[in-house]
């Protein structure tokens, strides 16, 4: 079987800033609320000409200047960041590889949410393992979701910690670099109704009403209901990801030199990391950053980069309502 590896990542972030007391007063919530339980010191805002496309640009061609990498190198420029794109039906992957000038690379994209990372990186590393014509993948991924809350709906008050920013990673099975090893996924579709923007599809297509109604932001349909189903399986999933994924790597969570989840809750990243056995200080908790849909186990493994030595065994671990939970191993 053939080996994938991670050569490099690049991130990029929007200018603007959002405080924790910023949130706090556009939610009616208490700043102390916004840092203790919400996790989050502040997080950056997309300004208006930061698009998914020109964010994506940027993380991209950072990534491939780190990794050696020409933009005529790439065979594939693979999107597979948020959903809600500079269009409403529209592609970004043409443009962003027309962007970073990789003009000899085909282009596709993923609709993940928040589970992006992990199941992007399985799914681009599997087609590299078993294509013949495909040897150097730009993977890159943004996020304009804090555009898409409505601060004073508290059905989705769990989201009010979505941010902005863009990811990217170069992958190759022409040279080395850090192997992506294996990964774990599980998907539960009794979800898939419970968020979204409910306005704008075929379902319930744009019109005035709709607008004057703030259908066309995130929305939770039935919070209460969904808690009530979630939790029962939530962190058992998160878990149990994390641990077939590195069980498949032939290591166990103690193993670890680096866990880089998705932003989520304070409480529930305790949790988590006791549960697997893996100290905080060998761990990236987002609170300058927030949630940026598919991006952030990317994000976190930019940040720590640098302190990661070879051989180092790195988990990049993530979830997205639908629900999805999804884990990777990578060895540094």
């Amino acid at each position: 079987m053939k080996r994938v590896d991670l050569l490099d990542v690049g991130t990029w972030m929007p200018q603007r800033w959002m405080s924790a007391a910023q949130i706090g007063a556009a939610a009616g919530i208490d700043e102390a609320v916004i840092v203790e339980r919400f996790g989050l010191d502040g997080k950056h805002i997309a300004g208006p000409d930061d698009h998914v496309s020109t964010m994506s640009a940027g993380a991209a061609a950072a990534a491939l200047q780190r990794a050696g990498v020409e933009p005529d190198e790439v065979d594939v420029v693979a999107y597979f960041g948020s959903m809600w794109k500079d269009y409403v039906v529209w592609s970004a992957s043409p443009k962003i590889a027309d962007l970073v000038g990789a003009h000899n690379a085909w282009a596709f994209e993923m609709g993940n949410v928040s589970c992006g990372t992990p199941v992007a990186l399985k799914a681009v590393g599997d087609m590299l393992r078993g294509s013949d014509d495909v040897t150097t993948v730009l993977l890159v991924g943004a996020s304009r979701e804090s555009h898409l809350l409505d601060y004073t709906n508290h059905r989705s008050r769990f989201m009010f910690n979505f941010g902005d920013g863009a990811a990217a990673a170069v992958l190759s099975t022409r040279r080395r670099g850090h192997e992506i090893v294996a990964s774990a996924v599980i998907t539960d579709g009794r979800f898939a109704d419970d968020v979204a923007v409910y306005a704008g599809g075929s379902r319930n297509p744009a019109s005035v009403d709709t607008v004057r109604e703030r259908r066309h932001y995130l929305d939770v349909a039935d919070p209460v209901s969904m808690k009530e189903r979630l939790d029962p399986v939530s962190g058992a999933n998160f878990v149990g990801v994390a641990r077939r994924a590195c069980e498949r790597a032939g290591i166990s969570p103690a193993d670890l030199a680096l866990l880089a989840p998705l932003h989520f809750k304070r409480s529930f990243f305790e949790w988590t990391i006791a549960e697997l056995g893996v100290p905080e200080d060998k761990t990236v908790y987002l609170r300058r950053h927030g949630h940026m849909s598919g991006i952030d186990p990317l994000v976190g493994l930019d940040e720590k980069r640098d302190e990661l030595e070879p051989g180092d065994w790195v988990l990049l671990l993530s979830a997205g309502t639908g629900y999805t939970w999804a884990a990777t191993v990578l060895r540094w």
